[in-house]
């Protein structure tokens, strides 16, 4: 595998030669060893050698997650002998992939962890805990194991199953860094000062943060990010990947969105149209692991809806970065005409001090709007109505959804589901 981490401080021109040069052997690569692709490039009438930058990408089909479950064995690239690890997505949005790795791939992965923790902040020193998924075959567990490993640092496998056995293991332990879903991390805290101890007293300087954004699309903390800088007293930054993309977007240390690794991915953000969309305007992430030898991808449709940036970062690296996602692709809404992705609602109801906790019904009950239910938590469910969350709501994404007030234990019982790294926030009946 080519690795070059000083790539980011130079030229964006440089950056680009690079990244061009890396995306053609790729390119090369999927024809000759993936019949999937290679199908695919006989199918269209295109050659490699069609493909001599990121701006011609869009000449290839996208490859969707239909794709990879439907002809999963034809994007395999090498013999059965070479593959060392069988990881699984989530299956967050539904069923879940297989994803074959060779031993590079899992070179690869530890690779782009350290050099992203280490953006993040991550050094030598650091003792830290890693309250994500260990289990079920899952990416995430084990990347980040191998990018605290290869930093120096002292790992701490937690994982992310019994609350009390992270909150135990937080106060044992004494992490310095701890890897962790922000609602998670916040309900650790919680649950800690309940204890009579405080958070903000055991040493953790820096909060990673990952599966749900902690910054609004201005990059600045959303209140979940605010709460958990305050409560914990320390940095908070987010990380976004994927493990089809087998690549973190990680912040550095001034947030201002996830840094592009030019020798491991290349990005497209395109409209609902397929067209790139400029600087700073949200779009799907289309994504193109480069290096990858077991289960290559060209054009990856991730679903995520972000946008990304240009402007020079204060780190000093020239790499374009990627923004909070404000979205899945497949649960944005239309309310009375009005588009409108959950998050833009869940931020609204992050700022209300009395909601404890919440998630979202959307119903497909007439042809041109959508009937959208917002359920909150609240410990006293007097203290507040009903109507004017609502108005809060449309104060913000200017349209007034139904709200219905419940218990916070009775919103938990919904959101908390076994087996699950993070709450579930959203149902989608509109196909039931």
């Amino acid at each position: 595998m080519r690795t070059d981490h000083s790539i980011e401080f130079q030229s964006i021109e440089t950056i680009e030669q690079f990244n061009n040069q890396l995306l053609r052997e790729h390119v090369q690569y999927c024809y000759e060893h993936s019949p999937y692709y290679r199908r695919l490039f006989e199918k269209s009438g295109l050659k490699p050698e069609h493909i001599k930058a990121k701006d011609d990408l869009h000449l290839l089909p996208l490859t969707l997650k239909e794709h990879l479950e439907e002809y999963a064995e034809d994007f395999l690239c090498v013999p059965e002998q070479d593959i060392v690890d069988i990881c699984q997505t989530s299956g967050t949005t539904g069923k879940p992939l297989i994803m074959f790795q060779t031993a590079s791939d899992l070179e690869r992965v530890g690779y782009n962890e350290a050099i992203s923790l280490r953006a993040a902040g991550v050094t030598e020193n650091d003792r830290t805990m890693i309250a994500c998924a260990l289990g079920r075959c899952f990416m995430a567990g084990l990347a980040y194991f191998e990018g605290v490993r290869r930093i120096g640092a002292a790992a701490v496998r937690t994982g992310s199953g019994n609350p009390a056995i992270l909150i135990q293991s937080a106060l044992l332990y004494r992490p310095s860094v701890i890897i962790c879903v922000p609602s998670q991390a916040l309900l650790m805290a919680e649950a800690i000062q309940q204890s009579g101890q405080d958070p903000a007293q055991l040493g953790v300087r820096l909060l990673i943060c990952i599966g749900e954004p902690i910054r609004k699309v201005d990059l600045e903390h959303s209140t979940l990010g605010e709460k958990l800088r305050k409560i914990w007293n320390c940095d908070v930054v987010g990380t976004y990947a994927g493990t089809e993309i087998a690549t973190s977007f990680t912040e550095c240390s001034y947030g201002r969105g996830g840094h592009f690794h030019p020798e491991l991915i290349a990005v497209e953000i395109v409209d609902e149209n397929g067209k790139p969309v400029p600087p700073g305007q949200p779009g799907e992430v289309i994504a193109t692991p480069l290096q990858v030898t077991g289960m290559p991808l060209l054009r990856y449709c991730t679903g995520d809806i972000g946008a990304y940036y240009t402007d020079p970062c204060p780190c000093g690296r020239n790499t374009y970065r990627l923004g909070p996602i404000i979205g899945r692709k497949q649960q944005k809404m239309k309310i009375r005409g009005t588009m409108v992705y959950p998050g833009a609602i869940f931020l609204v109801l992050q700022d209300i001090p009395e909601v404890k906790n919440y998630y979202l019904e959307v119903y497909g009950e007439y042809e041109l709007s959508e009937r959208v239910r917002v359920v909150v938590g609240i410990e006293d469910a007097h203290c507040l109505s009903a109507d004017s969350i609502a108005e809060k709501i449309r104060a913000y994404i200017r349209v007034k959804p139904e709200v219905v007030v419940e218990t916070a234990a009775n919103v938990a019982a919904r959101t908390i589901q076994e087996g699950k790294r993070k709450e579930t926030t959203f149902f989608d009946y509109r196909n039931n």
